[in-house]
């Protein structure tokens, strides 16, 4: 029997989808186009060729408002049917009034982040979902942007902190904690259909359950308490079972995450820790409104590396914050000198609209942000080859994310995907064996730059 429709058979309606902003931001994504799917509906890879588009956007700051207006633009004058949902949809101007349908007025909808149900109806409202639709089943662990090797899982949404630089928590709201149980059914989903990293990410994954008192859930019979110790924990044994990595993001340097080093010790979860410090100054911490003490932060670190030698820690920094001095920024230098950050982001500040930091007396200049950070970054390179530097000669498991005739690209388990390093990793001699995208192999580290490693797979 032919697969082809009759000439009878209705086409599916089709959604075209631009997806921008974090990692938070791509799940948002994904759960639409799960539901989409799951409803009937087919998605388009051109503007042309969709009934409507779907423009998912990032409001923090300016530089990703704009790319956010410009894409919705570009979809008003390819398509014309176009619905708006993400950060940007829920930021408004001086005036109060919605920025997008100000600057866009041919927009058909706007709803803000996290919000299925809502966009969901604009789709409803614009392009009727199909009466009798002829589709394969959405498979368990839903649509997914990413590679198929590698998946983020978003544990909660909001933020508890009210950061002075930040607006995220006027755009996405308090803390929610997703329930414990349905964390885990849709990691065991994801590694059942192949991942083989998984990448947990929130606003504060530190905080998560704080908003429930810790409820208690219950996952395969066993009860687990909504808290970020024991959601690890049964993580990383889940992953034992697939052979798989569990990779901790956005983690702030609460006292129970020293509950965690033990278990990257002992190779449960991958012993790396994105730790978004922002600044190294108690001054220009309390100025910022941030949850952590800085002076506490670099001992913090020297324990986690006492607990587990190979720990990888990623951070972010704010240089030119209002009011820094430049005794300041020397003091988070030095900091930076002890802490042996392995991989560093700076920011040079930029103000944002409807944060509270644009009132801090004593702004810096923008000529002197921007040379600040030049600066952290000219010291991080030094430090980051000087690390990379030390794992010349070592072996180091790698997971392949690309393959060519000249042999591959991976990832060590100090590298997030996209935002660190990679390996670029010639072939094994045995011309049998061959690299494959979402495999492990052994890497023997032959060289080592500022920023990525080369190795021999073994």
């Amino acid at each position: 029997m032919s697969n082809a429709s009759s000439p009878n058979t209705p086409a599916l309606p089709k959604v075209g989808f631009v997806s921008l902003g974090c990692p938070k931001a791509l799940v948002d994504s994904e759960q639409i186009l799960t539901q989409l799917r799951a409803e009937g509906y087919d998605t388009a890879k051109s503007y042309d060729g969709a009934d409507l588009v779907i423009v998912n956007t990032c409001g923090f700051i300016d530089a990703a408002v704009q790319e956010s207006l410009d894409a919705i633009g570009e979809a008003l004058n390819e398509n014309g049917k176009v619905i708006v949902t993400g950060c940007l949809g829920a930021k408004k101007d001086a005036d109060g009034d919605d920025i997008i349908q100000k600057i866009h007025p041919k927009v058909l909808e706007v709803t803000g982040p996290h919000a299925v149900g809502e966009v969901m109806q604009a789709v409803h409202k614009h392009l009727p979902k199909p009466h009798e639709p002829f589709i394969d089943l959405v498979p368990p662990q839903g649509v997914k942007l990413t590679p198929k090797h590698f998946a983020y899982l978003k544990i909660s949404e909001g933020c508890n902190h009210r950061c002075s630089f930040c607006i995220i928590p006027s755009m996405r709201g308090d803390l929610v904690s997703r329930p414990i149980a349905d964390v885990m059914l849709e990691a065991e989903n994801l590694f059942k259909a192949g991942v083989k990293e998984l990448l947990v990410i929130s606003q504060d994954t530190s905080a998560y359950g704080v908003d429930v008192k810790f409820r208690t859930g219950f996952w395969n019979g066993k009860p687990v308490k909504t808290h970020m110790t024991q959601l690890v924990g049964a993580l990383g044994e889940l992953a034992k079972q697939y052979g798989a990595w569990v990779r901790l993001h956005y983690v702030y340097p609460y006292p129970h995450v020293d509950q965690i080093i033990p278990m990257m010790a002992e190779g449960l979860v991958l012993p790396y820790l994105d730790v978004p410090l922002q600044h190294a100054h108690p001054d220009v911490l309390k100025r910022m409104k941030r949850p952590a003490s800085g002076e506490k932060n670099i001992e913090r670190i020297q324990a986690w590396r006492a607990m587990c030698p190979d720990l990888t820690i990623r951070s972010t920094f704010i240089a030119g914050f209002p009011g820094e001095t430049e005794a300041e920024f020397e003091y988070l230098l030095d900091f930076l000198k002890e802490a042996e950050i392995d991989r560093l982001g700076c920011f040079a500040y930029s103000p944002v609209e409807g944060a509270t930091a644009n009132s801090i007396d004593n702004p810096v200049p923008e000529e002197v942000r921007e040379e600040r950070r030049a600066r952290v970054m000219q010291l991080q390179e030094e430090i980051s080859k000087k690390r990379l530097q030390a794992k010349v000669g070592k072996t180091l498991r790698v997971l392949i994310d690309d393959v060519d005739r000249n042999g591959g690209v991976g990832r060590t388990y100090s590298d997030a995907p996209e935002i660190d390093g990679v390996v670029y990793v010639k072939p094994p001699f045995e011309p049998h064996r061959k690299l494959a995208v979402g495999q492990f192999v052994d890497v023997r580290i032959t060289a080592a730059d500022a920023h990525d490693l080369w190795g021999a797979a073994e």
